[in-house]
């Protein structure tokens, strides 16, 4: 089974006993409300979670479970999964986080500790996010992780900025931040 750890979150593969919390969390229209795919009913909710599990055992990577280490709790989910943007495929990050969790460094965490895993382990050569303009918090997400080139496009028939970041570009980053950190 997969698993990254940080200091407050697990990163695992999602299983079928993650249904009733991943149902309550993209079944929640605030929560949902910028998702490019919609709000996810029990049906739905069982087929990502399906889709979830054949991308990992296709291309060992997929959406994990992110879980809280503290309380066990299923607080939403993060990881990269092949989408294919203007007839290109790419390799996509996608999050969502319970919105009791919110504010609270979860996503920033998490989605760092996917990225380092995609571009150290999985020799990634870029990674996109896709994000509809409206959503600030988001676009905040993505630019403390690294995130800062984007062009507009359209996807699902919404215009969404298209976020690019390579590897050796996250990895300048990274070692900036470092070097920056050492300093202090």
């Amino acid at each position: 089974m997969f698993r990254i750890e940080t200091p407050r979150l697990r990163v695992r593969s999602l299983s079928r006993d993650d249904f009733a919390s991943l149902s309550r969390i993209i079944g929640d229209p605030e929560v949902m409300k910028y998702s490019l795919h919609g709000i996810y009913d029990e049906n739905a909710t069982r087929q990502f979670i399906d889709w979830c599990r054949n991308c990992q055992a296709t291309y060992g990577f997929s959406p994990w479970a992110v879980e809280d280490k503290v309380s066990d709790e299923l607080i939403g989910f993060s990881g990269i999964y092949p989408e294919v943007v203007n007839d290109c495929e790419e390799v996509g990050l996608g999050y969502r986080f319970a919105r009791h969790r919110w504010n609270r460094g979860f996503a920033t965490e998490a989605n760092l500790a996917v990225l380092e895993y995609a571009f150290t382990q999985r020799q990634v050569p870029t990674v996109i996010a896709l994000i509809e303009p409206d959503n600030a918090a988001s676009v905040r997400v993505a630019e403390k992780i690294g995130f800062r080139d984007f062009v507009e496009t359209r996807f699902v028939d919404r215009n969404v900025r298209a976020y690019r970041v390579s590897r050796n570009q996250w990895l300048e980053t990274r070692q900036e931040s470092e070097r920056n950190r050492s300093v202090s």
